[in-house]
């Protein structure tokens, strides 16, 4: 029990602060240790005297703060009461002063709202205009204008409205000038650079041969990620080189609308790679038919040349078709008639088929195109029926995308199928061509054997 005392004791004299340097320079004894915590107590006790007679002391300032609060507090209430008095005398003269004012306006009020109309609808044009990029400032005065009308208080003075005039003229001047001008541009790769940019009036704006896009959000020129075609390029840049007189231009009157249109539509090689794997197919076919028809037109050709040569010479038979029928009949000077007709006209079927050599193959691609082509196109409706089964037929963007990317097979087979048949009928006019006339020679060489055995 005497060691929890102690314990106590010691613990409360180490809070308190009695003797704290003193214990932690030396060890004290027991007595020494009571001695300090009287001394402590007594200490304790003399300030809380202290400060109770403190508290009595200001006790009385402690109510006489409080009356000149109270004090202040009714003068500030009939300060209140006058202010709210004074408002409502100067509320009621606001009120008879914009009547009046309302009164003197009269029609003037008209005007504002026109002025307002005006300037709103020129900030709303303006901004989307290419000329925004030669007078940039105009946009923020005009809003400035429209707030300063819409107040009603405030009468615009003569250089405010013949201000808004001159910037409605000076854009209808600019809308009929084709002018070259110093911009900042920001390329394909999305790096800004300077250049001399053509503004064509309101419409369309070009640089190095390439259409710009104006962009009123940044009010940049933007380069076209993707240009139309060529011919239209070739004569922007040919407007770029023009110094005076008159160029051809394609210019958009819908201020980009078209142009957005024409740039996304797709070009030939985008069509030809909507056919897919059936449209790869079609266009290999109809590179072979070609190849095919231009190797048997020059061999036809070679050997009806020499034909021709061999047909003014029937003495010396040569090595083509026509000599080598010749040497037929050459070589058989006793046969008969009958017999010689059976030789020759085993010759002529011998030589027959190079001169069709290739040609049903001709005939079958003509045939299996367009075959192909349809095929694609069923294919391509079908995967486009079942987008409209997951998605619906609310975007109708969506069907004729996928319809016509399906009819893309059917026209590459005709594109393929209609050449492949002229192509076809002329190989094969110039091989019916040749047979005919080693018939003709046979036919002649039989007709003088008759008449020499006759």
């Amino acid at each position: 029990m005497i060691r929890k005392l102690l314990k106590t004791t010691v613990i409360a004299a180490f809070v308190l602060g009695l003797g704290q340097t003193a214990f932690a320079a030396q060890p004290v004894s027991m007595d020494e240790l009571l001695e300090q915590v009287r001394q402590g107590r007594v200490k304790d006790a003399a300030e809380n005297q202290k400060r109770i007679q403190e508290f009595q002391a200001a006790r009385g300032r402690q109510q006489e703060l409080l009356r000149q609060m109270q004090a202040e507090q009714t003068r500030q209430e009939r300060l209140s009461e006058q202010l709210e008095s004074t408002f409502e005398v100067n509320d009621a003269a606001i009120m008879d002063l914009e009547r009046a004012l309302q009164d003197r306006l009269g029609e003037l009020k008209e005007l504002f709202g026109v002025l307002q109309q005006a300037a709103g609808d020129a900030r709303g044009n303006f901004d989307t205009s290419v000329t925004q990029i030669q007078f940039p400032d105009r946009g923020e005065w005009l809003t400035q204008f429209a707030q300063k009308m819409g107040s009603t208080t405030r009468m615009p003075t003569m250089e405010e409205i013949e201000r808004i005039w001159f910037e409605l003229q000076r854009e209808m001047t600019e809308s009929a000038k084709v002018l070259e001008i110093p911009a900042t541009v920001v390329n394909s790769d999305g790096e800004e650079e300077q250049r001399q940019v053509v503004r064509v009036g309101l419409f369309n704006v070009v640089s190095d041969g390439d259409y710009l896009e104006y962009v009123p959000e940044t009010g940049r020129l933007v380069e076209l990620q993707r240009q139309p075609q060529s011919r239209y390029t070739g004569r922007a840049e040919g407007l770029q080189e023009t110094q005076a007189g008159l160029a051809g231009f394609g210019i958009d009157p819908t201020r980009g609308q078209l142009l957005a249109l024409l740039v996304q539509s797709p070009s030939l090689t985008e069509r030809i790679a909507q056919g897919k794997e059936v449209g790869y197919v079609i266009i290999t076919l109809g590179i072979i038919a070609v190849l095919i028809a231009i190797w048997r037109l020059l061999a036809l050709t070679a050997t009806s040349a020499k034909v021709n040569s061999q047909a003014k010479n029937l003495e010396n038979p040569g090595n083509n078709p026509l000599g080598r029928v010749l040497k037929i009949a050459h070589e058989n000077p006793e046969s008969d008639v009958e017999a010689l007709e059976l030789k020759l006209g085993e010759q002529i079927l011998k030589e027959t088929p190079k001169f069709n050599k290739m040609l049903p193959f001709l005939k079958i691609i003509s045939v299996v195109a367009p075959l192909l082509g349809l095929l694609g196109t069923v294919t391509g409706m079908i995967i486009t029926f079942q987008a409209i089964t997951l998605y619906g037929a609310g975007d109708p963007k969506l069907m004729a995308g996928g319809i016509s990317t399906a009819l893309v097979t059917t026209v590459l087979g005709l594109v393929v199928a209609i050449p492949t048949v002229f192509m076809h009928t002329l190989v094969q006019s110039r091989a019916k061509r040749l047979t005919q006339i080693l018939q003709e020679e046979a036919a002649g060489m039989l007709s003088e054997r008759a008449e020499r055995m006759g």
